[in-house]
């Protein structure tokens, strides 16, 4: 039997990011020891400056102790015929007439009593300095640290900006070759890898959506000339409006798609929105919705401005309307939709009733394609990405949401968004 043919390799795909070519284990040069490193830097810089204040430190006890010396130096007395008159209060038994030997004996104890008080002064001084010193290195230190340090504040503050879906931020550090600007460069580097990544990511899903757009919307003018035609059977009117809830099915499934994609990147063109006003809109479009499921439309929404884009922050408010709709009780059932502005942050809340929800699958109900108590969606409420859409749109608004099941069951959403 002969050989199967060896299938040819498929080639990379598209926009595909290519693979690093730098490898931070081998040294960019040929005598790393020569680059002017942090460790030296700081070695350097602390070195120096235990340096520079031990030489102001012996400095001072230098000036100290030649003043306590001179000090010893001057007898705290003169000799005035055969009598000792005192000219300090440091040996006040020396005053007097006395024998010679006398004389001495005392003079030796008042040489020793002046040495201690000069050793006094001299600590006392010293100390005194040292405190000074002390307190002179750590400010001096701190400040020197934080100019050493201030590069690890920039890497921090670009990686909270790119955690805040911001891939297009980077560090470009400048300064000397050292260990923050290759971990910088190294950064830098894998942003650019990621940024190409999502992009890449983003834009298969928008031309797959746009290229699914145009059959289907082929297959709903087919379907709906069909079914407009009086001579068609029963049988085919029930088959294509079969067909056609199938294929509005995939129209929305292709417009959430796009939808996810376009949301995952931050919103840099802002403008002042009423949270109340798309809220209200929301409300508006799904009160025949909410008329025709018994369900009953309510909630308090004062004014609460924030900053972002209105089009896609009443896709935030529909979503949730139509999802707090949707799934809710068959009769007697309520939806509260609220506002409120507070400080730094505006408010969203939906509230609804229906059936209880387990707090454990709440998180799962912000993945594509979940919904409650089945992994996959498979039933006719929706395509499964309401509220995926939700929490891209909050994200890319620098926002957060949130959610919590009701004891009577159902839901509450908050939305907060900054101002």
């Amino acid at each position: 039997m002969a050989d199967a043919p060896t299938p040819a390799p498929a080639p990379p795909p598209p926009d595909a990011p290519p693979k690093p070519t730098w490898d931070p284990r081998e040294p960019s040069r040929p005598y790393p020891w020569l680059r002017p490193t942090i460790r030296i830097r700081l070695t350097l810089l602390y070195g120096g400056m235990f340096l520079i204040a031990g030489m102001v430190l012996l400095t001072i006890i230098y000036l100290l102790a030649a003043q306590a010396l001179y000090e010893i130096n001057e007898l705290p007395f003169k000799i005035i015929g055969v009598e000792a008159q005192l000219t300090s209060n440091t040996c006040p038994e020396l005053a007097g007439r006395m024998p010679a030997e006398e004389l001495m004996r005392r003079l030796a104890q008042c040489n020793d009593v002046q040495r201690a008080h000069a050793l006094d002064e001299l600590l006392r001084s010293s100390l005194l300095a040292l405190m000074g010193l002390a307190l002179a290195a750590f400010a001096f230190g701190y400040v020197m640290a934080g100019r050493v340090l201030s590069p690890l504040g920039r890497i921090t503050r670009t990686a909270r900006q790119v955690a805040g879906s911001d891939l297009h931020k980077r560090i470009e550090l400048e300064g000397p070759d050292d260990e923050l600007k290759e971990l910088s460069d190294t950064f830098d580097e894998m942003l650019d890898r990621l940024d190409r990544a999502f992009t890449a990511q983003q834009r298969f899903v928008a031309n797959a959506s746009h290229e699914l757009r145009t059959p289907l919307a082929i297959n709903r003018t087919l379907l709906e000339v069909q079914l407009s035609d009086p001579e068609a059977s029963p049988e085919v009117h029930q088959l294509g409006k079969t067909l056609l809830a199938t294929n509005e099915r995939s129209e929305q499934l292709v417009e959430g798609l796009l939808l996810l994609a376009r949301s995952e990147n931050e919103i840099v063109d802002r403008k002042p929105v009423d949270l109340a006003e798309v809220a209200g809109r929301a409300v508006e479009q799904m009160r025949a919705d909410a008329q025709t499921a018994h369900v009953e439309l309510g909630g308090l929404r004062p004014p609460a401005y924030v900053q972002g884009n209105g089009v896609l922050l009443e896709r935030v408010a529909l979503n949730l309307v139509q999802n707090a709709v949707r799934y809710n009780l068959p009769e007697g059932g309520w939806v509260a939709v609220s506002t409120e502005a507070q400080p730094g942050h505006a408010l969203l809340v939906v509230e609804n009733t229906g059936p209880h929800v387990p707090a454990y699958e709440v998180d799962n109900l912000f993945e594509p394609f979940r919904r409650l108590r089945s992994e996959r969606t498979g039933s006719d409420r929706g395509v499964g990405l309401g509220l995926s859409i939700v929490r891209s749109v909050v994200r890319a608004h620098g926002g957060t949401v949130q959610a919590r099941p009701r004891d009577e069951g159902g839901l509450v959403v908050w939305v907060v968004l900054p101002v």
